[in-house]
């Protein structure tokens, strides 16, 4: 004998609602209305998985009056691999969305300010989830603390980006399984590397399911710009007077409050949160995200551009947003389009630009929205060892700066077509040009999680030489911990290069290159090459 399952489906101004699935034959099973807007009905099943969907009397004004559709249910946590039917599971006589059993929960993870990033794509990183667990070790031992996944929620076309999700609390059926994406985040959290989530609530799929059902209800009725609009737009600022709810905040809240609890994810990207618009909303939904993680840390960031410093830091909506201006100060240092060493200074110490410091500003050289380094230098014809040389000198730049710094897969050894488009190649592992800078990426790697130097908002600007493009800033805590960068954006080699005003402390060493140094009189002599970063610590 089989148990009563429940359906609901919340659709407060819709005339009627039916269920049907594999456990009838497709037949319809009415539904009944409560007062407070929710459709239900119970179906006796069986343990086993079921495949089902809606059909509603929609409100949506681009539909005849009262229209059925049908739907997939909004709040599934599985669907069908072609995204065609929402799926239940019955274990034991009750709903179920797998048996994971997680085994890591305990173990320690970094804090926000000794984040380093990687952004990858599950689809051209490695296919599936399953891919990634297999890359694990891989990222291990590059020294990452944390990987921020683009958009795993379902979506139409499992190949595309991500960024228009159908259904939020279901995993990309192309990529594998909640047990399989658990496993991951399991995994990730058992070698001490955080796991954050890209997530897009600022607009959905035009076929989502709410937009059947009454559009008006859960999206605004105009773009708000329609020349940035990149599907239907949730509008936070309708209210239903009379139950008291706003529609769009419920439904994304418990979005949050879901992908928090059930897959124990340590942080959050809001996608284009500019197009939202609302930051009492995002300072809400921050808090929901903090409340269901309990009391293990937890990293909201924000894409905001343009950007506004206002919304990351200390009782601000987010932690950190997404640091724009910084990569294109610093693509066009190391491309060598210009040097204009007051701006630089301004995107290495964000502070300058308004934010708050440490955490607040998300530093990146490449990610999804842009080419990878190597493509930027090649589209200005510079290739192999100056490539080399120049990208070496962008991710020194990337983590000594304060902030967070954020990788994008395969920058780390030199990718060239590392975009959402292409998969990694990781063949030019088998390169020594490739190794060789994948080593320096380590080595700052391990620097910035454990320089406790790197973990301030301190930063003091001891020397720029304008004519020559060279920069000099020292960065420390108060355990006289001391990091002093040099960054030479010319074509020019120094030799004997003489910095002033160098900390008082007489023993440096070059950290990338094991040399040692001695500073008197507050001066150090060094040699620097063509597009060469060092970093000397003491």
């Amino acid at each position: 004998m089989g148990s009563l399952i429940e359906f609901e489906l919340f659709a407060p101004y819709n005339k009627g609602a039916t269920v049907k699935g594999s456990f009838s034959d497709w037949s319809e099973i009415e539904m009944e209305k409560d007062e407070k807007g929710y459709f239900r009905t119970k179906v006796e099943l069986e343990d086993g998985v079921y495949e089902y969907k809606f059909r509603v009397q929609s409100q949506s004004p681009f539909l005849d009056p009262d229209e059925w559709v049908e739907i997939n249910d909004p709040y599934a946590k599985e669907v069908s691999k072609e995204c065609t039917n929402s799926l239940v599971r019955v274990k034991d006589g009750e709903k179920v969305i797998d048996t994971y059993s997680w085994k890591n929960d305990a173990h320690s993870l970094s804090s926000n300010n000794s984040l380093v990033i990687y952004e990858l794509f599950i689809d051209k990183f490695s296919d599936n989830f399953q891919g990634v667990i297999n890359k694990l070790d891989y990222l291990s031992e590059l020294g990452i603390n944390a990987i921020e996944l683009m958009p795993v929620q379902a979506f139409p076309d499992g190949k595309k980006w991500g960024y228009t999700p159908c259904y939020y609390f279901a995993t990309e059926p192309t990529y594998g399984s909640s047990e399989d994406l658990k496993r991951l985040i399991d995994e990730c959290h058992g070698r001490g590397i955080r796991v954050l989530l890209d997530c897009v609530f600022n607009h959905s799929d035009p076929d989502a399911s709410l937009t059947q059902i009454d559009y008006n209800y859960w999206y605004r009725k105009e773009p708000k710009d329609p020349e940035n609009n990149w599907g239907p737009e949730f509008d936070y600022q309708h209210y239903d007077d009379h139950l008291d709810i706003k529609p769009a905040w419920q439904f994304i809240g418990d979005v949050v409050k879901f992908w928090v609890e059930e897959y124990h994810i340590d942080g959050f990207r809001y996608d284009a949160a500019n197009q939202i618009d609302h930051y009492e909303f995002l300072d809400w939904l921050s808090e929901q995200a903090r409340n269901a993680s309990g009391n293990k840390p937890f990293f909201n960031t924000a894409e905001y551009i343009p950007e506004d410093p206002n919304l990351a830091g200390y009782n601000q909506p987010m932690d950190s947003c997404w640091h724009e201006s910084f990569y294109q100060q610093a693509i066009a240092h190391i491309c060598g389009d210009h040097c204009n060493l007051d701006q630089l200074k301004e995107v290495i110490n964000c502070q300058k630009q308004g934010y708050q410091g440490a955490i607040s500003a998300i530093n990146y050289i490449s990610c999804h929205d842009h080419q990878s380094v190597f493509s930027e230098l090649g589209d200005r014809n510079i290739f192999e060892e100056e490539a080399f040389q120049r990208a070496k000198l962008g991710a020194i730049l990337l983590i000594t700066s304060i902030g967070v710094p954020l990788i994008w897969m395969g920058n780390e050894f030199g990718e060239y077509d590392a975009d959402a488009e292409s998969s990694i190649n990781w063949d030019l592992l088998e390169n020594d040009s490739n190794q060789t800078l994948l080593k320096t990426y380590k080595k700052l790697i391990a620097l910035k999680t454990k320089n406790n130097a790197l973990h301030t908002d301190n930063i003091d600007f001891i020397h720029e030489d304008i004519d020559n493009k060279i920069l000099v800033y020292h960065r420390w805590n108060n355990e006289d911990s001391r990091v002093v960068v040099v960054l030479n954006f010319s074509g020019n080699s120094f030799s004997d290069y003489k910095i002033p005003n160098f900390p008082n402390s007489n023993h440096w060493q070059d950290y990338l290159n094991d040399e040692t140094y001695e500073a008197s009189d507050n001066q150090l002599i060094l040699n620097i090459g063509a597009y060469e970063g060092k970093i000397l610590v003491s």
